[in-house]
């Protein structure tokens, strides 16, 4: 499989998530007018049967890897079964999906192969039979296309960032299984407990729409009209640093170089600045909308559409006008 590309799979509640299809999406837009493959590989327990699920979304040969000790996620039992599947399949390209797996997973399988990592690629082509991703820089102000000199290429993908292919249960792929053979002495690495956060609705990192506000709504209880606007528009609610360091929002909510990284069709930014902390998890939006008094703003540099205004004055009608347009 020297000539495959090979699409790391991550599985929640029985299913692929949404960003393993659109790597699957992209790594066949990739491998057009080429003699390359594309392959999945999935790891945990019980994931078997998503693999019929993975070359319905365009893997043309399915890999699992299926032990109770992958159950739940472990950087040091997780890199010893993708080195097994590396040193067996020897892929040209690994493609991860950049979520918390593929942050931590992707850098130490890349030194262990010694190797190179792209890490947060939002574009990607092909050039000379070499991966060339375009990835965001100097904190989301300008962005530079990176190649990696070393076989197997690997990168992590930035949500939203490439578009799935049609679902078609039609398609046909060998589904392959590989012994995770995981050597528990070696594993350093003790999980003790696992919190888990529950949200209510869309995802953030799944959302089409993000409506974010920032420090400049004065308080915690105005957060109301945003989540009113959130709801009128089907959207996730996200924040600035700054909301989330006062406790206003959960971090969860937190939207930026050090929280999560968002690219929807459509993000919505209230009273929030614009610093380059918070633009690094946004700059990949479709379209930017930014709401703020301050008509020097670094917001407004990055927005497609502004609004020079105090937020209480435009969201209420705003929201209005959406529902009015929706039960219309």
């Amino acid at each position: 499989m020297a000539n495959a590309i090979l699409v790391v799979g991550e599985v929640a509640e029985g299913a692929l998530v949404p960003i393993s299809a659109e790597l699957l999406g992209g790594a066949r837009r990739l491998a057009e007018g080429s003699d390359q493959t594309v392959a999945c590989v999935l790891l945990g327990s019980g994931v078997e049967g998503v693999a019929q699920e993975a070359i319905a979304f365009g893997a043309d040969e399915a890999f699992v890897v299926d032990d109770p000790a992958l159950t739940e996620y472990n950087s040091d039992v997780y890199l010893q079964a993708m080195l097994k599947v590396a040193e067996q399949l020897s892929p040209a390209m690994i493609l991860f999906g950049q979520t918390n797996l593929g942050r931590d997973l992707a850098p130490r399988l890349a030194f262990r192969l010694e190797t190179g990592v792209i890490m947060d690629c939002v574009e990607m082509t092909m050039e000379g039979g070499r991966l060339m991703a375009t990835r965001p820089c100097y904190g989301g102000n300008a962005r530079a296309v990176n190649a990696v000199r070393t076989d197997p290429q690997i990168a992590t993908v930035r949500a939203k960032s490439q578009d799935p292919l049609e679902r078609d249960d039609s398609r046909q792929g060998q589904v392959t299984k590989i012994d995770a053979g995981i050597d528990q002495a070696a594993v350093r690495v003790k999980v003790t407990e696992r919190k888990g956060m529950t949200a209510e609705g869309v995802r953030l990192e799944d959302a089409d729409v993000v409506v974010s506000a920032g420090r400049g709504l004065g308080g915690p209880e105005n957060f109301d009209v945003i989540e009113e606007l959130a709801g009128a528009l089907g959207a996730a609610v996200g924040a600035s640093r700054a909301v989330c360091d006062l406790g206003w929002r959960p971090v969860s909510d937190q939207v930026g170089l050090t929280g999560k990284v968002v690219s929807p069709t459509l993000y919505i930014a209230i009273a929030i600045s614009g610093a380059s902390q918070h633009m690094a998890g946004c700059s990949g939006s479709k379209n930017i909308v930014a709401i703020n008094k301050d008509p020097d703003a670094n917001i407004f540099k990055a927005s497609r559409f502004g609004i020079v205004e105090d937020y209480a004055k435009v969201v209420k009608p705003l929201t209005e006008a959406v529902q009015r347009e929706k039960g219309g």
